[in-house]
């Protein structure tokens, strides 16, 4: 099982990337529709979510600068409960805050642990 670790830290990267960008899809195109179904302004706190959210996650799928990345993500992501969620209610399952809060952990770990093997960063890293 060992030995599938790594590829499963790619797996882990990938998914939570897919899971992210569309936050950022909806806040940036109104796609896909959430809430009110209202983009925001780019130059906006929103905006700057949306654009982390959506330009991050993307690097982050294809592996590229995952380990900056991830860790200016993981900010983002505990920004985001601190300011939207934990003034609604001290507990995560009463204020909606377990999204962030995982997304802010998974960011944090990618952050210290990289890509993983399938990942551009792996490519850039080899020599010739």
């Amino acid at each position: 099982m060992s030995a599938l670790a790594p590829w499963l830290l790619s797996v882990l990267r990938i998914v939570t990337a897919l899971l992210d960008i569309p936050h950022g899809t909806s806040k940036i195109f109104g796609f896909p529709r959430a809430g009110s179904g209202a983009t925001v302004e780019l130059y906006s706190l929103l905006g700057l979510a949306g654009s982390l959210e959506m330009v991050g996650g993307a690097l982050i799928l294809v592996g590229l600068f995952t380990r900056p990345v991830a860790f200016v993500l993981s900010g983002e992501m505990a920004f985001a409960y601190f300011m939207a969620h934990a003034p609604r209610n001290l507990h995560p399952l009463l204020n909606q805050g377990e999204l962030p809060i995982l997304f802010c952990f998974i960011y944090l770990y990618l952050a210290f642990a990289g890509a993983g093997p399938l990942s551009l960063d792996r490519l850039r890293k080899k020599t010739p």
